[in-house]
């Protein structure tokens, strides 16, 4: 009864001071956010809770009203990414942000669900770029954003150590299936639709979609998904076999003196030191096993989930049976890493495309290309027939061609569509740039104005390109179908290889660079 009173109140005290009730019940528990031009904003809900390397549980309740005007503590990690506030970290990240137009009005809206990017490593959802207001708004969509743990808290395969820790190599995935079960159960009262749900991520973002879609215990908690530059063998297509994870965590035991019946000693051990042993550990096991990372570089792994023949019972790029039903759009940018590591070049601000002469970058065509120059320039100009040639030397194979591969396989195994797009509009601030890993993120949450890349500088041919990416997210996340009354998008098949170009021209281009990928990755089969 006090309760009640409270809240009733609280209510009338709201209407007489003209404030703007944004108040939602949550599993009995009262909840309070924010409004920001017209958009009801939640931060830091938390969905769950966990002791370290455990499975997630049900979050704590709390009495009284409760506010959510901050974002929550995010993962443990080594270092902040680019764009990424600065936020506490720590063992309890599970929690959530929301994004939406209404509040307890039935409003069966499409939910999306950003996944951040930063691999299984970094990351979190307290990114300036990827604020859900603008999208929310645009599409009449709720977003919500999630943070969940990572690195060596997310995914140490801890389960050759006692039947508790079954589950310690995929936490991290374990935190995400959490926070969907959450949203199901309560985005209702946020005006959402829980039977409408598309995942969307950025690189390690979406990659998790990619490990999602391959766990059985995860279908039927999202229908829908958006892989920006994430779909790569190295990171998301393919995770760690248990036996080479069971390898990194005796070496890390070991660096650690902790014998097998005293590793409960992890759960209290300072994040620092773990992070710094278990680095160490990753290296010694790919030294010794030969193997490399996604970059070529050898002696080197990352923290990965694990296929642990129970939650993962295969690697996700096998079978596509076990998530057929979910629709997809896979895509990537025309220059992804090559514009970055262009742009770390000391020499670059004196040196570059713009400042060579015809004959200058023909010599750097032939100094990357050798004997291949003049058919991988005919590929590229067949490709990019609006573009200088001389982008071909910047042009990403490495991601391209792995998206075009998990694309060839869900056109092959899966019910359910699967959309392809490329994005290639140059950063209108810095045409140098041309379009690095990160660089669509703000088009898609029609973010420019916060974009750290392009300067919070908008011009309108880019809210153009903004505009018609945002609006074909907005329209897959409703229907299942990316098309527009701007843009109409055919599905991939592996028989038109249909890719929507997002570029000063946007448009539909079939099959454009397989040629351009068979020049540059000939022994990779990216058709299969």
């Amino acid at each position: 009864m006090k309760k009640l009173l409270f809240l009733l109140v609280t209510a009338l005290v709201s209407c007489v001071s003209g404030a703007q009730n944004t108040q939602v019940t949550i599993s009995g528990r009262v909840a309070e956010g924010s409004v920001s031009n017209g958009i009801y904003v939640y931060k830091g809900i938390p969905y769950a809770k966990a002791e370290r390397f455990m499975p997630p549980q049900a979050a704590d309740a709390w009495q009284g009203v409760r506010q959510f005007n901050d974002y929550g503590q995010i993962s443990y990690q080594a270092s902040m990414g680019f764009g990424q506030m600065q936020s506490n970290m720590g063992d309890d990240c599970q929690n959530l942000n929301v994004w939406t137009p209404a509040i307890n009005d039935a409003g069966k809206r499409p939910v999306m669900v950003w996944l951040h990017g930063g691999g299984f490593q970094s990351g979190s959802s307290a990114d300036v770029t990827t604020d859900g207001e603008n999208l929310s708004r645009r599409g009449d969509v709720v977003v919500v954003s999630i943070n969940h743990r990572l690195n060596v808290i997310g995914h140490l395969d801890l389960s050759a150590y006692g039947e508790k820790y079954k589950y310690s190599g995929n936490v991290g995935i374990l935190d995400i299936m959490a926070a969907l079960q959450w949203i199901k159960q309560n985005i209702a009262v946020f005006g959402g639709d829980a039977d409408n749900i598309t995942l969307f991520g950025e690189s390690g973002g979406g990659a998790k979609i990619i490990v999602l879609n391959a766990a059985p215990t995860a279908q039927g908690l999202y229908q829908k998904g958006i892989i920006e530059s994430g779909a790569v063998e190295s990171l998301g297509m393919r995770v760690t076999e248990q036996s080479i994870a069971r390898q990194v965590t005796e070496a890390l035991l070991n660096k650690l003196n902790i014998s097998a019946t005293d590793v409960d000693k992890l759960q209290t051990l300072p994040y620092q030191q773990l992070n710094q042993v278990g680095d160490e550990a990753l290296r010694e096991v790919a030294t010794r096993l030969g193997l490399k990372d996604g970059f070529n570089n050898p002696g080197n792994m990352s923290w990965a989930p694990v296929m642990d023949g129970d939650f993962l019972p295969q690697q996700p790029d096998a079978s596509q049976k076990v998530s057929s039903n979910v629709s997809l759009i896979v895509g990537s940018n025309m220059t992804e890493m090559n514009s970055m590591m262009m742009m770390f070049n000391p020499d670059f601000q004196t040196s570059n495309k713009s400042t060579w002469s015809n004959e200058e970058k023909q010599e750097r065509l032939r100094e990357r290309f050798g004997n291949h120059t003049d058919a991988v320039v005919a590929a590229f100009n067949k490709a990019y027939p609006e573009r200088d040639a001389i982008d071909a030397l910047y042009v990403d194979s490495w991601i391209r061609s792995n998206s075009l591969r998990y694309m060839a396989l869900r056109a092959a195994e899966a019910s359910a569509p699967v959309y392809g797009y490329m994005f290639a509009f140059d950063n209108p601030q810095n045409p140098l740039m041309m379009t690095p890993h990160t660089a669509e993120i703000a088009y898609v949450f029609n973010n420019l104005g916060r974009n750290p890349m392009g300067g919070g500088q908008v011009t309108e041919e880019a809210q153009r390109v903004a505009d018609a990416m945002s609006d074909a997210w907005i329209s897959f996340a409703r229907t299942g179908n990316p098309s527009t009354s701007a843009l109409q998008w055919p599905a991939f098949t592996n028989a038109n290889r249909a890719t929507m170009l997002f570029a000063k021209e946007n448009g539909v281009r079939i099959g454009f660079d397989d040629d351009l990928m068979r020049q540059l990755v000939p022994d990779y089969d990216f058709m299969k």
